[in-house]
């Protein structure tokens, strides 16, 4: 196949100066290097058929503008764009053949030109792969050589250098858990301040750098230093002098960033490529292998290193160990010889030899010699010698030898000649006899005293005594002078022994006597300890189980219910009715007398297994076990109350007394006993609220009181180390004028759940608690700050003080110091006491008033008419006010009608105005009472007409008349 074209009529008619060219631009379109040149040269080639053409490429075919013609090319494989030739002569298509064949040249060099560029592609990247894969190679073999991690690391710089230009190159290693960097190798054409690759800086050094931004993002940075900071967030912070191109990559663990490998140009003509970021973090991970496999290998060395030095070292401890075991081994048997010695010689003088025997397997002893202290102690013998040249040894007196030294001193010598001579020159020692060259002397000690000497001698230079075999003799002395002492005390030990056999007949004859004596006490102690054990868990006076004991019993039947739920038992708690009545009028031993009569009627009316227990005074309690339903536990409390109606026959008294009866049933929610006591007691008060004379059975409604008075003394104790109570104030007026005269101080609590609480849903409790007395000085002293702003120095204010406060003495003058305090005028306050309060002390009730009265603060007697109503309190006590209860002006009539109330209260008014008294009426609510009151001539009143009790706040700067 050809594309040779067939000559046109155009061409064969071209002169031979125009053919020359064409075969010139065929022949470079065929040699053309690159799509550009195929262009110009088909340009060419066209030019020379039609002038003013135009070769160029585009994407798509371009629209073609009038007469012009428009052909096609080719296509290039290599940018996807297309060849158009554009002529604007209109008669073109003559030329088409022509053009179709160029245009087959054209993109048959194209494609040639696209294999070429993929074929030289492809060559490039194999061999950029066999140097990666040589780099690899070298990698792999760096961290099984044997060279240092120093040349390792200078050898992964040569890599690198091999892949790209690596001229100024570091590796820095990072630990995540501590936050620190190492940089272990770090070369640098212009930085003169490396890192010293020892030095481990916390990562806080580098914070901000283009190192730190590569170890904390895990991700590669590229381009200019200044570029770099510039893009990255925080503050720029430059280590080392700027680089025109820098590329840092991490290095993994996994997940963790373990290290970056960096390398950095200072030339402007050397950039990094993406292509070169790719592959440095590829060589990175491989690194990073080879680094913790040359890491691991070292650490395997220097553990081998470690291993085989401490193993060296326990070899030969080991060795000194087996020779001190072998020399303990043989002073071991030596002793043990000395011991058996002590015990089966038949003499002293075979003991001794034997023991000379046993020593001179230890150590040199061919002279050798044994000396004692006589009896007197002022002699000293030798009881067995041997020796080269002294024959024997006669007792001396005791002098100044080398044996007397040792027995004064009571420590062992070592001494050679001439330190034996030294001794004599100093008149330490005065020696005779043979004189040796090494000497080695120990004392035998027993009862912590020096008693003999043993000692060994050598007069042969070949053998010397060393400091190791002064304490060898030295330790074996000490279980030679035991033997030795073992050896002279058999003797005593035999005739102590026989002494002390008749002793021991003696003592065991005393001993069967003490034995008897001592078994009866010890009966008498049993039964002394029997009756204590019975009278801790019984009541003495009535013989009954005491709490204690009940409390066992309730224990166990507790348990017993959990295991078997369907068991039930009952806890009857029980009370007799006025039994301090009782107490009180025949006295205690008939009080006492019935209580013992009680307990025995309520242990008839119930079984044998049953508890019947006295808790104190009289109160009683039961134990019911095995009952199938509440409704059983009722009917024995019932049957109880029966019986204890029956009258009691005391002496010559016949005596009446009834019961309330408290009743609980175990459930799941009951852990301990004394709960379950706990909750009779509360039944039990229930029935004696009921009437007494009756049973109650402890139930939910009961719990929930229960819970909610527990939670109401809590919140009462919190309010008070808050400051919820506040004095609310109610106006008292003039009932002529509507002017107000004064206020009452009422108590309020802000409870923070519950809202305003008034004194009537608190107050029993804070009495019974004894939080009332502190509650009411929290109302005193807030009432005393003010005091002056509610009443201009012109009225007063009432405030209540329960009988309680009376108890304190002091009373009076603490009123009088918190009004000094606040600067408060004494006729501004108004106390206000019930007739019940003067009951209870009237002696220094009545002080405590009269102090109040002297120093100008009122006296109101409050509730009058509903209490005793006793005369006596107006002229006895200092009382300058009366004030009507509600309950009296309540039931006042209209007008025109006459009530009992209207008497009462008319009375009262007529008492107080002969005794010059005030009267207040509390509780005024209709016009229609004040009118009656007015009429009456009552001339003060409080109460829902004029105003509710309501917070200072609201009555500072109010006018001092109200509108009725």
């Amino acid at each position: 196949m050809t594309i040779a074209p067939s000559q046109s009529h155009a061409l064969q008619t071209a002169g031979s100066g125009e053919v020359e060219p064409l075969h010139d631009a065929v022949e470079r379109l065929l040699r053309a290097a690159d799509a550009e040149v195929v262009r110009s040269e088909c340009e060419a080639f066209a030019r020379c058929l039609l002038p003013g053409v135009e070769v160029s490429w585009h994407e798509t075919a371009p629209a073609a503008t009038a007469g012009e013609s428009l052909f096609e090319l080719g296509n290039d494989p290599q940018t996807g764009l297309a060849l158009f030739l554009a002529t604007p002569e209109p008669d073109g298509a003559t030329w088409a053949d022509m053009i179709g064949w160029l245009g087959r040249l054209a993109g048959a060099r194209l494609r040639q030109l696209a294999e070429t560029a993929n074929l030289y592609e492809a060559i490039s990247r194999l061999a950029l792969a066999e140097r990666l894969q040589r780099a690899l190679y070298a990698i792999a073999e760096q961290a099984g050589a044997e060279h240092n991690m120093r040349d390792m690391m200078t050898a992964l710089h040569d890599i690198v250098g091999s892949l790209m230009y690596a001229e100024n190159f570091f590796i820095v290693l990072y630990d995540a858990q501590s936050r620190t960097v190492r940089f272990p190798y770090f070369v640098d054409s212009v930085d003169d301040d490396p890192p010293d690759p020892e030095t481990i800086r916390p990562i806080e050094d580098i914070e901000n750098s283009l190192t730190w931004h590569v170890l904390q993002s895990g991700r590669p940075l590229m381009g200019a230093s200044a570029d770099l900071e510039k893009e990255l967030p925080g503050p720029s912070v430059s280590i080392g002098p700027p680089s025109d191109d820098w590329l840092g990559v991490p290095m993994k663990h996994g997940e963790e960033v373990v290290g970056a490998l960096v390398v950095q140009s200072y030339r402007d003509d050397t950039r990094y490529t993406p292509n070169d970021r790719e592959l440095l973090t590829y060589v990175a991970q491989h690194v990073q292998t080879a680094l913790e496999r040359r890491q691991a290998h070292e650490e395997l060395e220097r553990r081998v290193t470690t291993r085989t030095a401490a193993l060296r070292e326990a070899n030969r401890v080991l060795r000194q160990q087996v020779l001190q075991r072998q020399r303990g081994e043989r002073l071991q048997a030596a002793l043990f010889r000395i011991a058996e010695l002590a015990n089966t010689s038949d003499s002293i003088e075979n003991f001794y030899a034997a023991v000379h025997r046993v020593i001179g397997g230890l150590l040199y002893a061919r002279n050798f010699y044994i000396a004692l202290l006589s009896e007197d102690q002022g002699k000293l013998t030798f009881p067995y010698s041997v020796d080269e040249l002294d024959g024997a040894r006669e007792p001396r007196e005791l002098g100044r030898g080398l044996t007397e030294y040792v027995l004064r001193n009571g420590k062992a010598l070592l001494a050679d000649r001439a330190e034996i001579d030294r001794l004599n020159r100093d008149q330490v020692l005065s020696t005779t006899g043979a004189r040796s060259l090494h000497w080695l002397g120990v004392p035998l000690i027993w009862n912590e005293k020096s008693m003999g000497v043993l000692a060994v001698q050598s007069y042969s230079p070949e053998h010397t005594y060393s400091a190791r075999d002064q304490e060898l003799l030295t330790f074996v002395s000490y279980h030679i002078a035991n033997a030795l002492q073992r050896k002279y005390t058999t003797e005593s030990l035999k005739q102590a022994y026989a002494s002390l056999e008749r002793r021991v007949t003696e003592r065991t004859r005393a001993l069967a006597l003490a034995n008897r004596d001592l078994r009866e006490q010890i009966a008498e102690r049993e039964r002394v300890e029997r009756r204590l054990k019975y009278e801790t868990l019984h009541d003495s006076l009535t013989g009954l189980p005491n709490r204690t004991l009940l409390l066992q019993r309730l224990e166990q039947a507790l348990n017993h219910y959990r295991e078997n739920p369907g068991e039930l038992f009952a806890v009857l708690f029980i009370d007799l009715d006025r039994f301090k009545v009782i107490n009180d009028s025949v006295g205690h031993l008939v009080g006492d007398d019935l209580l013992f009569q009680v307990g025995g009627r309520v242990r008839a009316c119930l079984k044998t297994r049953d508890v019947v227990a006295r808790l104190g005074g009289d109160e009683f309690a039961v134990l019911v076990e095995g009952i199938t339903d509440p409704q059983a536990a009722t009917h024995i409390a019932e049957r109880i109350i029966a019986q204890l109606q029956t009258p009691f026959r005391l002496g010559a008294k016949e005596i009446f007394t009834s019961a309330s009866i408290g009743i609980a049933l175990p459930t799941p929610d009951y852990t301990r006993p004394e709960e379950l006591l706990r909750d009779a007691d509360s039944a039990m008060y229930r029935a004696k609220d009921e009437g007494r004379h009756r049973a109650a059975v402890f139930d939910d409604r009961l719990r929930r009181e229960a819970l909610s008075l527990l939670e109401l003394e809590g919140d009462l104790r919190r309010a008070l180390t808050r400051n919820e109570f506040v004095p609310f104030y109610q106006p008292i007026v003039d009932l002529e004028t509507s002017r107000v005269v004064g206020y009452k101080a009422l108590l309020r609590w802000r409870h923070p759940e519950r809202g305003l609480l008034p004194p009537g849903e608190f107050l029993a409790v804070a009495e019974d608690t004894g939080c009332a007395e502190a509650i009411d000085w929290q109302i005193f002293q807030q009432v005393a700050k003010q005091t002056r702003a509610l009443t201009r120095d012109e009225g007063f204010i009432s405030i209540n003080v329960s009988g309680s406060h009376f108890r304190s003495p002091d009373l009076d003058q603490r009123l009088l110091d918190l009004l000094a305090q606040h600067k408060v005028p004494a006729r501004c306050i108004r106390v206000e006491v019930t007739e019940r309060a003067l009951l209870e002390n009237p002696a220094q009730v009545k002080r405590i008033l009269e102090n109040l009265r002297a120093h100008g603060v009122g006296i109101a007697l409050d509730d009058f008419g509903t209490g005793y109503s006793s005369l006596s309190y107006l002229h006895q006590y200092p009382i300058e006010t009366l004030k009507i209860d509600r309950s009296f002006v309540t039931e006042l009539p209209a007008e025109d009608n006459e009530a009992h109330s209207t008497a009462v209260v008319r009375a009262i008014q007529a008492l107080a105005n002969s005794l010059r008294m005030h009267v207040i009426a509390e509780g005024i609510e209709t016009e229609t009472q004040m009118k009656v009151l007015r009429r009456i001539g009552c001339r003060f009143g409080q109460g829902f007409l004029f105003a509710q009790p309501a917070p200072a706040s609201k009555w500072l700067g109010a006018p001092l008349s109200l509108d009725i």
